[in-house]
């Protein structure tokens, strides 16, 4: 099968697999400036046999790039002896001008309008709306955009969406405004689409007036998108009443045609070898979450919240500033008391703990260990080698930088107990809690454990039901998904993992429980 890669224009590119593909770095700057991914045929087609349904179609895609859905419109078509018309629009002309050279002439896409889809959407409805939306996330949308987006989702859903949504939540409800009755829509999204603070709202809206028939998960070898650390989820959607059931698919493997014989088959509930097909109540899956396996039974009436707190790690707004090995602090001559240990990154700790000798091994690889943590108001208090360091970052313009500008004074450093238990932020290890017995503290690529009562006997218990391997396999309820695996947990989606009834029971963990429940 021919693989069109869809992106915008590059310079960098590598050979992996005999294809061409843009370099991981290219890939990452990109794909965060503009959002573009690339979609391959063998997804673009079945996404495309589910709109057209079989009939004389007029597709319409929001956000045409290079033309994937176009070219998969023009194949489904030719198999299927269908009229199909292609409509869409494209925000960047210079790439859609590249369209040809993937394989489109410029009759394909003489309907194509260069403007922006939220602000300027067709004022006609269509029966056939598929794309991959650009995945812009929230912190590099413009306030003025925001603002704009905001007044959408009011008008739409009567209510604004929370701000941590992406440009990609409102291509969905956008595109959705547009569908005809009994139109469908196939979108691939991020996972986020269905994990986010603002999921509940969106998805309580999209299934009191649509049906949705299916989303399309992929296990970690059968992303679409292999080289972007995404974990990508295809919704179809009707215009149709709503509905209580969806079916839930895992593909399980890449470069299959599975999935574009399921849809052509009309959606079978049968799984096979290459798919997995759940029927689920739409309750559940909005509650669990769209891109989460099914849960029958949580089997726990308790969360960490319940004997621990969890905040994140210090965020300095400039490691590279704040951050230093023992050898430069030396070397600055600053005094080692205006300085506290740390954890910098989650690759920096190989095992379940962190001891002394971890630290001693970090030093040795020249990796950084003290933060210069000041809470002085008064520079002048503070040693000459202090000061002179300080006017240095102020040489460097860091009492600019977003973060540190908040602070007063810009140098004054957030402050941490050492927690007895960190959490890998993001991470694609089964083992995500660590024992702190150096007493560190992490920064923000971990999270804080704090058990609620100190005593060490405590301490173990949830030292032990933390790595039970079935509290462990309840954090991809609580966590957002990522590509290979990832899953990124929030503090207050960490207090909310569930411990099972039976680990609670193994380290009686109730009576130390209602202990606490008498101390408060």
């Amino acid at each position: 099968m021919q693989k069109h890669w869809e992106f915008c224009a590059i310079s960098e590119i590598q050979k992996v697999n005999n294809y061409k593909v843009p370099s991981s770095w290219t890939v990452r700057e990109l794909l965060r400036e503009k959002g573009q991914f690339w979609t391959p045929d063998w997804i673009a087609e079945p996404m495309v046999e589910y709109v057209l349904a079989g009939k004389d179609s007029v597709l319409f895609d929001p956000a045409v790039g290079t033309g994937a859905f176009f070219r998969a419109a023009k194949a489904v078509a030719a198999r299927r002896k269908l009229a199909v018309s292609l409509v869409g629009m494209e925000i960047d002309p210079a790439t859609l001008s590249r369209a040809w050279e993937h394989g489109l002439t410029k009759e394909d896409v003489a309907l194509v309008t260069v403007g922006d889809f939220l602000l300027q959407p067709p004022q006609v409805r269509f029966s056939a709306i598929v794309a991959n939306p650009p995945y812009i996330r929230h912190h590099r949308i413009p306030l003025e955009r925001k603002a704009q987006l905001r007044q959408l989702s009011i008008q739409t859903i009567g209510k604004p969406l929370d701000g941590r949504a992406g440009l990609h939540i409102y291509f969905l409800i956008q595109a959705l405004l547009l569908l005809e009755a009994n139109g469908r829509l196939a979108f691939i999204m991020p996972a986020d689409t269905c994990e986010g603070k603002f999921a509940h709202d969106l998805w309580s809206w999209i299934g009191a007036n649509f049906a949705l028939d299916a989303v399309v998960t992929f296990s970690p070898e059968a992303s679409p998108f292999p080289y972007i650390d995404t974990n990508p989820l295809i919704f179809l959607i009707r215009k149709s009443p709503p509905r209580d059931k969806f079916l839930w698919v895992k593909c399980r493997y890449p470069e299959t045609s599975a999935l574009r014989d399921w849809i052509s088959q009309g959606l079978p509930k049968q799984s096979t070898d290459e798919l997995e097909v759940i029927e689920r109540e739409l309750k559940e899956g909005l509650i669990t979450g769209l891109s989460r396996r099914p849960i029958s039974d949580y089997q726990g009436e308790y969360i960490l919240g319940d004997f621990a707190y969890v905040m994140r790690g210090i965020a300095t707004g400039a490691n590279d500033f704040f951050l230093m090995t023992a050898q430069k602090a030396e070397l600055l001559k600053i005094p080692r008391e205006y300085f506290v240990t740390v954890i910098a990154r989650t690759r920096d700790v190989n095992g379940e703990e962190i001891t002394t000798r971890t630290l001693e091994l970090l030093e040795s690889q020249g990796r950084p260990t003290l933060l210069l943590s000041l809470n002085s108001d008064n520079i002048t208090t503070f040693p000459e080698p202090v000061r002179q360091y300080l006017q240095e970052g102020e040489r460097l313009r860091l009492p600019e930088r977003p973060l540190i500008s908040q602070r007063k004074p810009w140098y004054k450093m957030e402050s941490r107990t050492p927690p007895p238990f960190l959490f890998a932020y993001l991470g694609r290890r089964h083992l995500r809690f660590i024992r702190n017995i150096a007493g560190v503290i992490p920064l923000t690529g971990f999270l804080c454990v704090y058990p609620k009562v100190s005593d060490e006997a405590y301490i173990e218990r949830i030292w032990k039901i933390l790595n039970h391997p079935d509290t462990i396999a309840n954090l991809s309820l609580v966590g957002k998904s990522y590509g290979g695996g990832a899953i990124k947990v929030e503090p207050r989606s960490l207090e909310r993992l569930i411990i099972p009834n039976h680990v609670i029971e193994q380290y009686n963990l109730p009576i130390q429980r209602r202990l606490l429940l008498d101390r408060n």
